[in-house]
């Protein structure tokens, strides 16, 4: 099969029937979410987040994303601002792993660290802080945005 770009793959994943055990007669289904470009669930929310943006005619050209992250959300929004287009800057606690940090920068993001001890609500104030600082700036706040709940309610069974 012949795909337009890596977005063309988000969704989608494989479904398998998971046999854990011989008794009772519950069937247990596993989504492979990590089939994803990104390699996780957060692929589809990052894309119908920037879509939905886009179709509202918030986020435009040669604007930058921020988002707080502790990693997979930060891979997906990485690699979408990549195909897309958009600068990303992910800010996450500097105890997240090397190889999360090296994929976005791998993307092309920039990655801000934080202090340990603040955790991912110190991630958020440092986000927060650069939308200050910085022109043209589209913050996804994925722990407050609606489009993240919709975006699983609509792609998740596909």
């Amino acid at each position: 099969m012949k795909y337009n770009n890596i977005l063309d793959l988000i969704g989608n994943t494989p479904l398998i029937k998971v046999h854990l055990t011989k008794k009772g007669d519950a069937t247990v289904l596993a989504k492979l979410e990590f089939l994803n470009p990104g390699g996780s669930i957060k692929d589809r929310m990052a894309l119908y987040m920037i879509e939905m943006v886009e179709k509202r005619r918030i986020l435009k050209p040669g604007m930058t994303i921020i988002e707080a992250t502790t990693g997979n959300t930060g891979i997906a929004f990485a690699m979408i601002s990549a195909i897309k287009g958009y600068n990303f800057m992910a800010v996450m606690p500097e105890d997240m792993t090397i190889e999360k940090q090296n994929l976005m920068k791998a993307y092309g993001a920039k990655v801000i660290l934080t202090a340990t001890s603040k955790g991912p609500l110190g991630a958020i104030e440092k986000k927060n802080q650069l939308a200050k600082e910085i022109k043209n700036v589209w913050l996804p706040s994925q722990f407050d945005n609606p489009d993240n709940i919709t975006a699983h309610r609509k792609s998740i069974g596909q």
